[in-house]
């Protein structure tokens, strides 16, 4: 594969995404459909967990959300893909599986 973006001329910024914006719920859901784990969501919001064999793998931390005013977060590839004919190679399933894989490795 050819970077375009090192041969450019003049230097620019360029959003390298797939302009898909994903929750972290939604990534949670894959990864574990993924590993073939059944889990039980329970509670709304704040309050909600995950649990797999009854026991509790995921809580809501408080800690960790984002600012009210933070909507929807999403990058806008169109000047890469219009400048540097770039287009995304990766779905979100194939990133998700690339990084059970790697960090399977580093646990056999």
């Amino acid at each position: 594969m050819q970077w375009k973006i090192l041969q450019q001329k003049k230097p620019n910024d360029y959003v390298i995404a797939t302009g898909k914006s994903y929750s972290v719920k939604v990534f949670i859901e894959k990864t574990l459909k993924l590993l073939n784990m059944n889990v039980i969501w329970k509670g709304k919001g704040k309050d909600e967990k995950c649990y797999y064999n009854n026991q509790c793998i995921i809580e809501v931390n408080s800690r960790y959300l984002r600012p009210n005013e933070v909507n929807n977060l999403k990058g806008d590839p169109s000047k890469a893909k219009q400048l540097l004919n770039w287009k995304p190679s990766y779905s979100i399933n194939e990133i998700i599986e690339e990084i059970i894989e790697e960090e399977l490795k580093k646990i056999n």
